[in-house]
């Protein structure tokens, strides 16, 4: 895995700069599969729109293995494991980061293939944390 991925948080900037690109995540990721919704039927989207928007640079910072970001991610990760306060099963992780993707597409007009492969490295190596622990 890369040591670094400043090119995400940059990429991650350019995302958040266009109106409405946590707002577009979750159209695409609520679109993806119905047990989606349920999952978000009881969700304050305000609340949810800024803890996304932090949690996306965390998880970035977390899989470039900045050690600052380890006791938040972890922390996520325990919200959303099976015994948390927001369990979300392993099988929707994959609609997650195939909609963070298409969001970033959509938003970030300097998007190339090659960062556009580092964002599915980083964000798969999350993803892959949170449906382990789950």
């Amino acid at each position: 895995m890369s040591s670094g991925y400043d090119d995400l948080q940059v990429s991650y900037g350019r995302c958040l700069r266009t109106r409405g690109f946590i707002g577009r995540f979750y159209e695409i990721l609520l679109s993806r599969d119905p047990g989606l919704a349920l999952l978000f039927a009881t969700t304050d989207f305000q609340k949810q729109h800024m803890a996304l928007r932090r949690g996306i640079s965390l998880a970035i910072s977390w899989a470039a293995g900045d050690g600052m970001a380890k006791r938040p991610v972890d922390e996520m990760i325990r919200v959303h494991a099976r015994t948390g306060r927001a369990p979300v099963p392993p099988e929707y992780y994959a609609y997650w980061l195939d909609s963070l993707l298409q969001a970033v597409r959509e938003r970030d007009d300097q998007l190339t293939p090659e960062l556009e492969a580092r964002w599915r490295e980083a964000m798969s190596a999350v993803t892959h944390a949170f449906a382990v622990a789950y």
